[in-house]
């Protein structure tokens, strides 16, 4: 930590230099570096005073003796000073370029028909309390309902310090095992989803796109949005030939801000993209290269005949099935990291 400290001082003083934004390429890169590094020094500094602050306290009750009262606030300050630990402990392990940066994860119901669409509408649940319980905003852009139930598929938006970084640990195909609220003889089925979880780029990582590889659709978005929303072509979904990468987005008032929304959709689809024909090992768990079916899940959701979920990849696995569903993933993104690290 005093390594990154010493290197955030040097980058601040830099940057009150003459001529530092001569070269603005070279100062957004700085900017970006001394935002990093301060996501990581400044939750331990303020551990370190929660720390001295609970000794203090501590030290107070071995001079003035035995009180009830102090007694428990120190001990419920040592727990909250051993779960920030655990929880700075795991942000170290975010080092990638776009960690820190917020994110897009998309939604795609697989094998399973109407019981994958309402399982993919479970997991944008889980996802959208996971979100609430990090301190996220997280932005639906785009929904695609079922034929019956659920969803076909959708995009959402997270935006907070180091979203990026924990929910990639997400991508991959969640298994989901129950008896079928859709199954009038109560048979016990088996539905598949996909998740997938790229960065949003920021103006110092390029991403070239040429427009006469664009197809662009506008048409009238779906669902609530009031009378602007759906009485004009507003929506926008734009198709990039090359890759097959389809991104739509309905959720702003006006087509312009649609359309520029899809853009940055577009720009973050293709940087994971190229990011993955770099990496092969990455490029064999990437979902665009999965089946949505049996053999190539991450996680499974058991609800019966047991109550259970387990990661294929770390072997976490928990029984608190309803805990999980509602949004206290944190224990599985923990072990996904650990496990990225150390293999």
């Amino acid at each position: 930590m005093a390594a990154k400290e010493a290197e955030l001082k040097e980058l601040e003083e830099k940057t009150a230099g003459d001529g530092f934004w001569n070269d603005m390429e070279e100062a957004q890169q700085t900017l970006k570096k001394i935002k990093q590094l301060k996501a990581v020094t400044e939750p331990w500094r303020k551990c370190e005073h929660h720390a001295e602050d609970t000794l203090a306290m501590i030290e107070l009750l071995d001079e003035e003796g035995e009180d009830s009262e102090m007694l428990a606030e120190a001990a419920a300050g040592a727990e909250q000073l051993d779960r920030q630990i655990e929880k700075l402990e795991t942000a170290s392990l975010l080092s990638g370029e776009t960690d820190l940066s917020n994110c897009y994860l998309y939604i795609n119901a697989g094998a399973g028909g109407t019981e994958s669409c309402d399982w993919a509408s479970m997991l944008m649940r889980m996802y959208v309390r996971f979100g609430e319980r990090s301190g996220y905003a997280v932005k639906a852009l785009d929904i695609q309902p079922g034929d019956e139930a659920g969803i076909k598929s959708c995009q959402l938006f997270f935006e907070g310090d180091f979203a990026y970084g924990y929910l990639k640990a997400e991508s991959g195909v969640h298994r989901l095992v129950r008896i079928s609220p859709f199954d009038a003889n109560k048979r016990r089925h088996t539905s598949f989803a996909s998740v997938h979880v790229t960065p949003e780029l920021d103006d110092t990582i390029e991403v070239e796109i040429d427009e006469k590889d664009l197809r662009i659709d506008y048409y009238r978005a779906s669902g609530a949005g009031g009378q602007h929303v759906n009485k004009t072509s507003s929506a926008v979904r734009i198709t990039h030939h090359p890759s097959g990468v389809v991104v739509a987005c309905q959720n702003e008032r006006s087509q312009h801000q649609n359309k520029d929304v899809a853009f940055r959709i577009l720009r973050s689809r293709l940087y994971a993209l190229e990011v993955q024909k770099r990496r092969e090992a990455a490029e064999a768990r990437e979902p665009e290269k999965k089946e949505i079916g049996w053999g190539s899940q991450i996680r499974s959701y058991v609800f019966q005949p047991y109550q259970m979920v387990k990661d294929v990849r770390t072997s976490c696995q928990t029984g608190n099935l309803q805990a999980v569903m509602d949004g206290d993933i944190d224990e599985f993104i923990e072990s996904y990291l650990r496990w990225s690290v150390e293999r």
